[in-house]
């Protein structure tokens, strides 16, 4: 049960983040949209690792491993608070 929650939770997160790219209400460069492939990825790979898919491990670690990149660049350029 709780890899059927893990399973469609990551698929409703990749796909709503797609979706946004899609219709236009995120970009690529955008921290929510590489955040939420991150998060569906690493949970997919979660299940594909306890089912033992090497197909959907390989597909699911190099997607989550694309969404990094953005996130440190997106890290190092967002404005620091003021002490």
């Amino acid at each position: 049960m709780l890899l059927q929650i893990a399973s469609v939770t990551g698929a409703v997160l990749i796909l709503s983040a797609y979706v946004a790219l899609q219709s236009g209400r995120a970009k690529a460069e955008d921290r929510i949209y590489n955040v939420a492939n991150l998060l569906g990825a690493l949970l997919l790979a979660w299940v594909a690792i306890s089912d033992r898919r090497i197909g959907f491990i390989l597909l699911e670690v190099i997607w989550a491993a694309v969404s990094i990149p953005p996130l440190i660049r997106a890290a190092r350029t967002s404005p620091t608070l003021p002490a």
